[in-house]
């Protein structure tokens, strides 16, 4: 509706006619003229402030003092919720008639006309202003600021992190406008700057009652791997994890949760108090304080493993009470393994207390204990000469360590391990985790070991082979070895033999092979040291030799024979030409004989 108190009436204008229903010509130019004076001078593509006449949910009603009012989208005011009749705004002339005779208008395009002078004289002057938070964004959120859209740091929305972005959305805010970039007209508000100077205050109010041990309420604001930040109230501390509770924890929200309330003591701070420790478990006793005054060495107790090394398990008996249980507390046996292979956290275990300081707040705990020392009765349950089977664990170059139970180790010695077979490494004979069978040779009790035997439980072939590789006696035999020093020779019944070099010599003069089957000749056997030495060269070296004496013999029985004699030398002569080796050799024995007889 337009505004005509300030019209002038128009001089000479007959108002007893215009009463009457009658006027002239004059008179009715003179109301054009008057109507016309009434009117705002506006035109197209202009910015002058309306009045908000009338308003719903899809229209808002604008009065610019012209001869019809406009009409602008309620969308275009959504950054201002607050927005009332009678509220003055700017708008943009689009048309001043359109084909249905309407003004048009625009609120956005009124403000996006001045909004970047707007902008800088916001920022210059420190100014608060009012922005409509329109969408989320990635890393914040799309401001409407003067109709320009503006970025809202999720950094800057608060003092304290913000978790869920999507409650700002539609709302209308305070910010400072923190930054403009006017090559690409890029701007940045803070809503945060407008409390931090509020907050600094008040920061600076409680940092200067802070003493160590005071107790405070706070709110659980951040909670991290390694601790938990507690907003006191515009300056914020931290609880490290281990002054979460006395027990262990392994997650700090096992104890709190974001924005929760909880009180905290103050344990330190630095000398310009920006670097505030908190504690929460000094807030209640110590646990060992509370602990069960009765309780004494060599009591039972029960407990949860809460953390595993090498070396052993904490055991919690207690919320914030634990002990230790050594690895070689574990088990009776002396084999050297892991706390693994006994438990893992969060079994459940029962333990006998081994040492308790109170003072130092330390325990130690057995399991072993729970169990008889098989070593007590080792004599009767193992005596000597006794057969068992046992499980290979290691191995050394000497022999083989084997347990016989849990707690029961013992040794076998290479030399323990077989009559016949030459044993190199024990694992040429057996293999870790095998079951093998043995035999009680000697117990160690003082150094809890027991020496056993593998061959002992069969008889002692070499009483045998005595008689089988006597001396001078010729067997088959397989060369499975070379080596400089000579050659190992697998004889019947799975006894081995050596033959130096020299008499491995065939009678070719060629080098007997690997692999290659032979003849071999006993020229040494001992039972003590289990050693047969053998010979294949010697074979055919005697027959040689014999051949060789035989010969000589008949030579020389032959110069006998053709020496002169006196009497019976031609009988004699005639005699020896026909004579046979074997009668040579008959000669030869005779001749021997009757030597020894003179």
């Amino acid at each position: 509706m337009a505004d005509y108190k300030n019209v002038a009436p128009v001089e000479g204008f007959d108002w007893e006619a215009f009463e009457k229903g009658s006027s002239t010509e004059v008179s009715l130019e003179a109301q054009e003229q008057a109507y016309a004076g009434s009117m705002n001078k506006v035109g197209d593509h202009d910015v002058v402030d309306g009045t908000v006449i009338a308003m719903n949910k899809r229209e808002v009603v604008v009065n610019i003092g012209f001869k019809s009012d406009g009409i602008i989208p309620t969308s275009e005011f959504r950054y201002n919720p607050e927005l009332k009749v009678g509220d003055t705004v700017e708008v943009y002339i689009e048309n001043q008639e359109d084909k249905k005779g309407q003004l048009i208008l625009s609120h956005k395009k009124a403000r996006a006309a001045k909004s970047w002078d707007r902008v800088n004289e916001a920022l210059n002057n420190d100014e608060i202003i009012k922005g409509y938070v329109k969408c989320r964004t990635k890393g914040g959120m799309i401001v409407d600021v003067f109709g320009i859209e503006a970025f809202l740091p999720g950094s800057q929305i608060d003092v304290k992190p913000i978790r869920d972005y999507d409650i700002f959305v539609g709302k209308t805010m305070e910010f400072k406008i923190v930054k403009i970039n006017q090559e690409f007209r890029n701007v940045v508000v803070s809503h945060k700057a407008l409390i931090e100077a509020e907050l600094e205050q008040q920061k600076q109010e409680i940092i200067g009652k802070l003493e160590k041990g005071q107790v405070l309420e706070g709110t659980v604001k951040n909670i991290t791997s390694y601790g938990v930040f507690v907003d006191l109230g515009g300056v914020d501390g931290l609880i490290h994890i281990t002054d979460l509770s006395w027990g262990r924890v392994s997650n700090p929200r096992e104890v709190v949760e974001l924005d929760q309330k909880i009180n905290v003591v103050i344990l330190d701070f630095d000398n310009e108090k920006k670097r505030i420790a908190l504690g929460l478990k000094q807030l209640t006793p110590h646990p060992w304080d509370a602990l069960d005054s009765e309780l004494k060495v060599g009591d039972r107790v029960q407990g949860k493993v809460v953390v595993m090394a090498d070396y052993g398990a904490f055991v919690e008996i207690a919320p914030g009470v634990e002990g230790l249980i050594h690895v070689s507390e574990m088990s009776w046996s002396q084999h050297l393994r892991s706390a693994q292979d006994f438990m893992k956290v969060g079994d459940d275990v029962e333990a006998v207390i081994l040492t308790l300081d109170r003072d130092e707040r330390k325990m130690s705990l057995g399991i072993k204990q729970l169990k008889a020392d098989p070593w007590e009765t080792i004599e009767e349950k193992y005596p000597v000469g006794s057969k068992h089977t046992a499980k290979v664990r290691n191995f050394t170059n000497f022999g083989v360590f084997v347990e016989i139970e849990e707690g029961v180790d013992g040794l076998i010695h290479i030399s323990d391990l077989s009559w016949t077979k030459k044993v190199k490494h024990p694992n040429e004979f057996t293999k870790v985790g095998e079951i093998i069978d043995v035999c009680v040779l000697e117990i160690d009790k003082v150094n809890r070991r027991l020496s056993l035997g593998h061959k002992q439980l069969e008889e002692n072939p070499w009483d045998v082979f005595e008689t089988v590789f006597t001396q001078d006696s010729i067997h088959e035999g397989t060369i499975i070895e070379l080596l400089d020093k000579g050659a190992v020779i697998q004889l019947e019944y799975g006894v081995e033999g050596f033959a130096t070099p020299k008499h491995l010599v065939k009678e070719d003069g060629s080098q007997a092979k690997l692999n290659e089957k032979l003849q071999f000749k006993v020229i040494e056997f001992n039972k003590d040291s289990k050693r047969i030495i053998l010979s294949h060269s010697r074979i055919f070296e005697d027959v040689q030799r014999a051949e060789a004496r035989a010969e000589k013999k008949a030579a020389s029985a032959a110069r006998k024979a053709n020496a002169p004699r006196k009497e019976e030398a031609p009988a004699i002569q005639n005699q020896a030409a026909s004579t046979t080796l074997g009668d040579l050799d008959a000669l030869a024995e005779l001749k021997a004989k009757m030597q020894k007889g003179e």
